[in-house]
């Protein structure tokens, strides 16, 4: 079948597929624009199948929360170089994703798929993505956080967001106190609230670092535990969030920030999610 330029070239205009790729897409679907789109998409299914092997370490992350505030999402979606990590359609496609997940409530990357974003779903747009770029892409994580009140951060240039969870809603300055600790949670990169919310495996690993450690500065034996619980303590200082000290004022811990504002005020759980890490 005789496909002409101007028909490469509309389909190109509509998929943003490279030229003979979209030519090969009408000649196999001899002519049919939607069977053509269709076969550039399950093109873009195979690329990402061939591409599985390589790092998507570039991409975008952001968060935001719904309009009362209760419910919070951060969404890191991946590709192969910097250069497409950048482009507006790249970056667009990640907040779509994103306000799809917020607006639905949905918990997973897997729940996220059949959503619509626009007349096609998030598993569709992807794929579309995929065949436009020929990188492999993914959506690598989606994170929520449910509370009286959340807070949404998103750290300049948007390889880094957090979202965060406090109560009660009509605490003293509980927004404020939110996003600021939002910022620690950025910059310190806490792996719990408190001590009590590190999980056991967590804390196994740290005492046999701790272990080592001494051992391999020559302390006896029969020390070595008392040596790794007293590491474990410095441990729980720098990776717990409430333990820490506070970025703004590091006289005080986030703990003894909080109870200056209100001391009834608990943070419920946060989210952390970084390009690269």
């Amino acid at each position: 079948m005789n496909i002409t330029a101007a028909e490469v070239n509309k389909l190109r205009q509509m998929t943003g597929a490279g030229m003979m790729d979209c030519k090969k897409a009408l000649q196999e679907s001899e002519g049919d624009f939607e069977k053509a789109i269709d076969n550039l998409r399950k093109k873009g299914q195979k690329i990402a199948g061939k591409r599985a092997d390589r790092d998507a370490n570039e991409g975008f992350v952001v968060a935001k929360t719904t309009d009362d505030k209760t419910f919070a999402a951060v969404v890191m979606v991946n590709c192969e170089t910097d250069f497409v990590g950048k482009t507006d359609e790249f970056k667009q496609f990640a907040k779509d994703v994103l306000d799809a997940g917020v607006k639905n409530k949905v918990h997973t990357v897997a729940e996220l798929m059949p959503l619509l974003i626009g007349a096609s779903t998030v598993e569709s747009k992807l794929n579309d993505m995929l065949g436009k770029t020929g990188e492999k892409m993914q959506i690598a994580h989606f994170e929520v956080v449910e509370a009286p009140l959340t807070v949404a951060y998103n750290h300049h240039g948007n390889r880094l967001a957090t979202i965060l969870g406090i109560s009660p809603r009509d605490g003293k300055n509980a927004e404020e106190v939110a996003y600021e600790l939002s910022k620690q949670v950025a910059a310190m990169n806490p792996v719990a609230i408190d001590r009590d919310d590190v999980p056991q495996s967590v804390i196994e690993h740290e005492i046999e670092i701790g272990k080592e450690q001494a051992r391999q500065e020559g302390k006896p034996e029969e020390m070595l535990e008392k040596i790794a619980t007293g590491k474990l303590n410095k441990f729980y200082k720098d990776s717990t969030l409430l333990n820490q000290e506070y970025i703004k004022d590091s006289k005080k811990t986030c703990a003894q920030f909080i109870a200056e504002n209100d001391k009834n005020l608990k943070v419920t759980g946060f989210k952390r999610l970084q390009l690269g890490a």
